[in-house]
């Protein structure tokens, strides 16, 4: 198994390859959105570079979970829900909640997800 570097390493080139960033912009604690500019077409080729560089398979909705964000059984007036954050808790282990449900607002949720989270769900992947 890669060290924590040697993937975040790894990450780091999948997502400056991705979003046209530069390497210096990709660190542990940049937002996917809000600091690397991701859209949500580029999430799909996040996926494929990670599958590639790690030899994984992701599925779908697995490392970004918008069914969950997208339903009416999880979303209530723009919020998610309790449900919703049990949902996303299960789906996503390697994801730090804490901020998120201080405001689960749908908006905010892309603007959460941090390279670090990228490092901990690919650890999570190989270990399996």
């Amino acid at each position: 198994m890669p060290s924590r570097d040697e993937i975040f390493e790894k990450v780091r080139s999948a997502l400056v390859d991705a979003l046209g960033v530069d390497e210096d912009d990709v660190t542990p604690a940049a937002t996917m959105v809000g600091d690397l500019g991701a859209e949500s077409i580029d999430f799909l080729d996040i996926v494929f570079r990670l599958e590639k560089a790690f030899g994984i398979k992701i599925p779908r909705g697995e490392l970004f979970p918008e069914d969950v964000l997208s339903s009416a059984e999880f979303v209530s007036n723009g919020k998610v829900n309790a449900a919703g954050l049990a949902a996303l808790k299960a789906r996503m282990p390697f994801f730090d909640l804490k901020n998120f449900e201080q405001n689960p607002s749908v908006q905010n949720f892309p603007n959460m997800l941090t390279v670090e989270d990228m490092v901990r769900y690919v650890q999570s992947k190989l270990a399996a």
